[in-house]
Order: C-alpha cells, then sequence, then structure tokens
C-alpha cells in the first residue's frame, strides 16, 4: 500500500528538535515533501548550523517513518539551512545613542537618505522595537510588506520609499498598541527581521537602534556581523554623560563593535530667516570633546532648523531637499562614515 504524505507528517511530531524545545513539524523544519509508493523524500530545515544534532535529528526522522509508517519505507533526507540574505550585503551600520529624546531616528534615517543619493544602494531596518518611529518618518504608517517563498522559505519583502529598502516592526504590529515583550522575545524579532528579510543587494544596512544600552545591543553584537556603530549625542552633559556609557558598552571586549565615531545632533539652531546664524541653545562642541577624550572621530555636526520637524512628520526626509543646509551636513555624515568603515 503507497505511503501518505499525512501519515509521514503524523510520525514525524514525534521527532523532537531539542535546541527549540518542539518536535520538527511544528517548527517548520519538514519541507519539500515527495511521497511516491514507497518512497517518501523531504528536506530537513535546521533554523542554524548544527552539526552536533543533524545527523541525529535526521536519523530520527528516518526512524520515525519506517517504525511508525512502513517497515519496508525508502526515506531520503536532505539537510538544509536557511540561505544567509546578510551575505550580500556590503556594510552593516548601527546608529545608537546612549538615551531618547537625541534625534536617532532622524539621523538614521537622513543618513541612510544621503547614503542613497551617493549612489550606494541603501536599506534601513528600524531596530527600535518598543518605539519604531521609520514608518511615520518615510510616509509608510499603513504599509505591509509582502512575503513570498524561495527555496522552501517564507521571505520577507522590504518596502522600497525613495530608492531605500525600509523594513520596521511597526509594519507587523498596531501602532496604537504598547508593545509589552521581554527582552528574549524583542531579540528573536530582531532576529526574524533580519535573517528572514529578502534585502538583495546593498552596499549599506543602516540599523536605528533603541535607546540605551540592553538586549536588541546585546544580540546585534553577538549574533551578527556590524561593519560599525555611530553615537548620537546633543551637546549637553546630559546626553553626552549617557553617550558615554555608550562608547563604553561597544568597547567591551565581549561586545566590541568598531566604533566610527560620534554624531553630534542639534548642534546649533539656524533660523530660516538668518540662514548664517548659529544659536548654541545646547551648549557648544560638547561632542567634538567628548569625541577628542574617547579617540573616535566627530563624524558630523547636524543643525537643528524646523524643517528637520516638519519633514519628518511628513514622511519626506529633510535630505531629499537639496536646498536646505541641513541636507548638506548629512551628505558630509554620509562621506565620513563611509570613510571609516573602509579604514575599519
Amino acid at each position: 500500500m503507497a505511503i501518505k504524505k499525512e501519515e509521514v507528517l503524523k510520525a514525524l511530531e514525534g521527532v523532537i528538535y531539542f535546541p527549540k524545545h518542539d518536535h520538527v513539524v511544528a517548527l517548520n523544519m519538514v519541507r519539500d515533501i515527495r511521497v511516491e509508493g514507497k518512497k517518501v523524500s523531504f528536506a530537513l530545515f535546521f533554523p542554524e548550523r548544527d552539526e552536533r544534532n543533524e545527523n541525529t535529528v535526521r536519523q530520527s526522522c528516518i526512524s520515525a517513518i519506517v517504525n511508525n509508517v512502513d517497515l519496508d519505507a525508502d526515506v531520503s533526507v536532505e539537510i538544509r539551512y536557511p540561505a544567509n540574505p546578510l551575505a550580500r550585503i556590503k556594510y552593516i551600520v548601527a546608529i545608537a545613542s546612549g538615551k531618547g529624546g537625541v534625534g536617532k531616528s532622524t539621523v538614521a534615517v537622513n543618513l541612510a537618505v544621503a547614503l542613497s543619493k551617493k549612489g550606494f544602494r541603501t536599506g534601513i531596518l528600524d531596530a527600535d522595537i518598543y518605539g519604531p518611529s521609520i514608518p511615520l518618518m518615510f510616509d509608510l504608517v499603513d504599509a505591509k510588506p509582502a512575503v513570498h517563498e524561495e527555496g522552501g522559505q517564507q521571505w520577507i519583502q522590504p518596502i522600497e520609499k525613495y530608492g531605500i529598502r525600509v523594513l520596521s516592526i511597526g509594519f507587523f504590529v498596531d501602532p496604537s498598541q504598547a508593545l509589552i515583550w521581554r527582552g528574549p522575545m524583542a531579540s528573536n524579532a530582531l532576529k526574524q527581521l533580519l535573517n528572514d528579510t529578502d534585502w538583495g543587494e546593498l552596499d549599506y544596512l543602516v540599523i536605528d537602534l533603541p535607546p540605551g544600552t540592553g538586549d536588541i545591543h546585546l544580540t546585534l553584537a553577538q549574533d551578527f556581523k556590524v561593519s560599525g556603530i555611530a553615537i548620537v549625542t546633543t551637546p549637553q552633559e546630559v546626553a553626552l554623560a549617557d553617550a558615554r556609557k555608550a562608547l563604553s558598552m561597544f568597547n567591551q571586549e565581549k561586545i566590541r563593535i568598531p566604533i566610527l565615531g560620534l554624531i553630534e545632533n542639534m548642534s546649533y539652531f539656524t533660523p530660516a530667516e538668518l540662514p548664517d546664524n548659529k544659536y548654541y541653545i545646547f551648549g557648544q562642541a560638547g561632542g567634538k570633546k567628548l569625541a577628542e577624550k574617547a579617540g573616535v572621530p566627530l563624524l558630523g555636526e547636524i543643525p537643528l532648523v524646523q524643517g528637520i520637524c516638519d519633514s519628518g512628520d511628513k514622511g519626506t526626509p529633510i535630505s531629499l531637499d537639496d536646498t536646505s543646509p541641513v541636507t548638506k551636513a548629512f551628505m558630509e555624515l554620509a562621506a565620513n562614515i563611509d570613510k571609516e568603515i573602509r579604514k575599519k
């Protein structure tokens, strides 16, 4: 009697993949099942390379089918691993800050635009799990990424806007509801956004991190190869104190991501009607002094103008406007980051 696909799946429910504490069917590890008479073949997808367990699980799958479906079953199992979408990204640049409110997301968005304007294929990932703001800044609040299947795996398709590939946790949750997630859930969300997305060929992937120093930062540092990190601060001492902590974190031996430098946001205020005037309302040269003391470059000094807030709220990053004095600052920042990346 011919073997049925349903019988195969039922038998495989008894095979546990212990690192994930569940059976291989529930974990979607069993794919591309083919049954012809007594011949059974399928692919066994592992979430990551696991030479220690793959042969054990493979043999358990074969035994489960032979013992529970048909003693004469001819079972063929192919071990596969998901493709690495990050392999086609040249540089991953993370944008961090020691505290919230310093304009980190605004810097990340406009840096991505500036890199794209320089001719680099650019993507941006909103990894601020608890407070995603990039959907608003790209006018993509109601956007829903498409999903396609390739190689037996489901892939998220980033949304393209202004020539940039954009992805955010905000695309998958209700923007009016708070995300009440413990650290491991947030970390797993970051891994999925990075590993299950078809980024394509990119020169730069900019990652907007949450403020502070927590689980997301640790996961990124320990599980992914990040080309460099830039830390955003404002000139006043309360922001600089937290920027020091961020510098200290990424310099630790167990974390150690190359620090590209410091970005001073809101360096000075320039009114639209007096574009040559500079008012240092948050203090002067705080970022420069910290960069010198820490031995890292000051990558850019971004002025504060009314247009930054307006453009962010409208979903049209100010760096798209070639007439804005802020655009020049972001283009210089992009050039400096590219220079530092190539040094590292």
